[in-house]
């Protein structure tokens, strides 16, 4: 290729010149922020769950951590549902070399119907029975690593259950979609939250009713009861190992790790691996497995999972030191295999190991010779969907959850409050100056950006449109009158194109106009996760807002923190009559704000969400998990706030739905 002449060159920067300008990209100069917040609170909380155990001394120490953790553990995943009928059915069976294959369908709820393929040894003698759980895969219980194991597991002479997840194998429900287990699980666990239910405790109660199906068969031994599983069944089995006393074993598989180290990572978890109020009880991945001490328990893992295996060899060093306390030092036991996330023929090997140490079923130390069935020929169903049979859904019980839960009456205030979970403010926070950029299109001159911290690590952006300019200093007294604009994902985008803005500064001219951008959003929007991921069902928004659960502190809360604290640094400026206006995301901040401050005396919300109970009842809903407040229709609505709004002037412009 010939190098350019001399005239090419000279023509460059004419091209570069008449080129069209980019378009302006919305701000986002604290984009680590809110990811390095959630990192410190996990330390801390970390560092004081190594301080407790590392303060165990005794025997009777160790006991009481136990039953510590293990009520903790009980009273997050409330309390157990009836143990209604199970109206177990047989649809088929196959018969194999040495084992059959029942294909079972019982209740784990009323018209919640579970799939299930029982492995039975030919035997007359009772057998240990154990329980599979699978992970995200949408073959569920026939795909190959989790035949393989319940296959495995029979052929050495347990009886084995495995189960199909929600929104997975033959349990999906959502009509006319291919949602994979993963958005399924989102969908009906995110939407569950506002009924004050959690995806989690269903999950494991699937397999609590498990294992009341194993054990009401006479085939099954009921002094060896276990449970495995991978990934997501990793975190079913670490959920139910806590959860349920008759379990005598268990063998979690790339799993468990730490909380911390997922966040570090920036790994995204499903709703039912993150336990709404866990990390504010100071639990970690090693403490569901605490509460199963001093029975035998096996961490499988991989040398290069994503569930970080440093997290697995210190939640084992944890484990370890706990059970030397109980005198069951040899009932823990960690193996890292070579190879990425995934139960291979290696992990299950060890499992099978494990099992055959308290069980003595088998001497066997390899896996024995298998022959995988097609997906088809363990369906439980004929159509392949429980759903055809008439199985309600997760959304059919949060639907009717959220019916029930409309019948209240509660003073709104204190309502709003609880379920927000607002840190203290202390006063006029600190904020910094950083530098203006021009040429951003706004409708006045865009004078001055402030880093408002509402708490230690947390800005909120607030932009000041006008022709005066905040310095570092105090400002003087402003007019008591201003506009504060809450956005919906970027202020500096929303000032030069959001309609409401140019309606508000030509009809209030003399007014000062703020825009603030809280938490999460423009200048904090996170770059963590997958490039683009923001909105996304597994995006960082969910990963901060299933955090923020963990923390028993309500996304939708601190976005609402960051409000009333800007109203308190308007109010150091004079500004004691705030007209407080929220769009999108940001309306439902503003409202809560509107409700909780006197500055506000006037309110004007565009494309508010119209009410919770409107996402609670409808299948497919748009609106994300840092919106929602766990349990609030059991205290209030928004309709109840927009109601107490009225007085404000409140002013709703086109109003969103579900």
């Amino acid at each position: 290729m010939s190098l350019m002449s001399r005239r090419q060159v000279a023509k460059l920067p004419m091209l570069a010149l008449t080129a069209p300008a980019p378009p302006l990209q919305p701000l986002n100069r604290f984009a680590h922020m809110v990811q390095e917040h959630y990192v410190s609170h996990l330390r801390a909380v970390e560092e004081a769950n190594v301080r407790r155990q590392m303060a165990l001394a005794t025997k009777a120490d160790a006991e009481a951590y136990v039953a510590h953790v293990r009520g903790e553990i009980r009273r997050l995943f409330g309390p157990r549902p009836p143990s209604t009928p199970l109206a177990p059915r047989i649809t088929g069976r196959l018969e194999r070399d040495g084992y059959d294959v029942e294909k079972v369908i019982y209740e784990s709820r009323p018209g919640f119907l579970v799939t299930g393929n029982l492995y039975l040894p030919r035997t007359r003698e009772r057998r240990p029975g154990v329980l599979g759980v699978c992970g995200h895969s949408d073959a569920g219980k026939a795909a190959p690593p989790y035949q393989s194991f319940a296959q495995g597991l029979v052929r050495l002479g347990y009886v084995v259950l495995i189960i199909d997840p929600i929104g997975q194998g033959e349990r999906r429900h959502y009509e006319g979609n291919s949602m994979g287990g993963v958005a399924e699980h989102l969908r009906a666990g995110n939407q569950q939250f506002l009924v004050g239910e959690f995806f989690g405790a269903w999950r494991a109660w699937d397999g609590i009713r498990g294992l009341d199906y194993l054990l009401s068969r006479p085939e099954v031994d009921p002094r060896h009861l276990g449970v495995t599983g991978n990934s997501g069944g990793g975190t079913l089995t670490t959920w139910i190992a806590a959860l349920d006393d008759r379990l005598t074993m268990a063998a979690p598989s790339c799993f468990v790790t730490t909380f911390r180290r997922n966040l570090e990572n920036e790994l995204p978890a499903d709703t039912e691996q993150c336990p709404p109020g866990a990390l504010a009880a100071g639990l970690d991945h090693a403490d569901f497995l605490a509460a199963m001490a001093p029975r035998p328990v096996i961490l499988l893992g991989k040398q290069s999972d994503f569930f970080d295996p440093r997290g697995t060899a210190e939640a084992f060093r944890r484990l370890r030191r706990l059970y030397g306390l109980l005198g069951a030092g040899d009932r823990i036991q960690m193996t890292l295999s070579p190879g990425t996330h995934g139960y291979g023929v290696d992990s299950r090997t060890e499992m099978y190991r494990w099992f055959n140490r308290w069980t003595k079923v088998s001497d066997a130390q390899e896996e024995p010779k298998l022959q995988l069935e097609p997906e088809a020929a363990l369906r439980c169903t004929e159509s392949g969907r429980v759903s055809d049979l008439g199985s309600r859904s997760v959304f059919d019980f949060t639907r009717a959850a959220a019916e029930e839960r409309a019948k209240r009456s509660s003073p709104l205030i204190p309502a709003v409050t609880a379920a927000l979970k607002l840190p203290a403010r202390a006063g006029v926070p600190d904020y910094r100056v950083l530098r203006p950029l021009s040429k951003r299109n706004h409708p006045l001159p865009f004078t001055t950006v402030c880093a408002v911290e509402t708490e230690p690590g947390i800005q909120a952006l607030l932009h000041r449109l006008g022709n005066e300019a905040l310095g570092g200093g105090m400002p003087a007294p402003g007019p008591a009158a201003a506009i504060l604009y809450v956005a919906h994902l970027s202020s500096d985008a929303e000032l030069r194109e959001e309609p409401l803005v140019r309606e508000l500064v030509a009809a209030n001219p003399d007014v000062p106009f703020y825009a603030c951008d809280v938490r999460g959003v423009g200048e904090s929007r996170p770059d963590t996760g997958t490039l683009g991921s923001f909105q996304d069902p597994y995006g960082s928004d969910f990963f901060y807002a299933s955090h923020a659960l963990m923390l028993d502190r309500p996304y939708v809360g601190g976005r609402t923190h960051d409000v009333l604290a800007v109203l308190d640094l308007m109010g150091s400026f004079g500004h004691q009559q705030v007209h407080l206006v929220g769009r999108g995301w940001g309306a439902l901040p503003a409202t809560f704000a509107a409700l909780l401050s006197a500055r506000v005396t006037q309110v004007t919300l565009k494309n508010a969400l119209v009410s919770y109970h409107a996402v609670a009842t409808t299948e497919r809903y748009t609106w994300p998990l840092s919106s929602f407040l766990p349990g609030v229709l059991g205290r209030f609505d928004l309709p109840d706030c927009y109601s107490a709004l009225v007085p404000k002037k409140l002013r709703q412009i086109e109003p969103a739905g579900a």
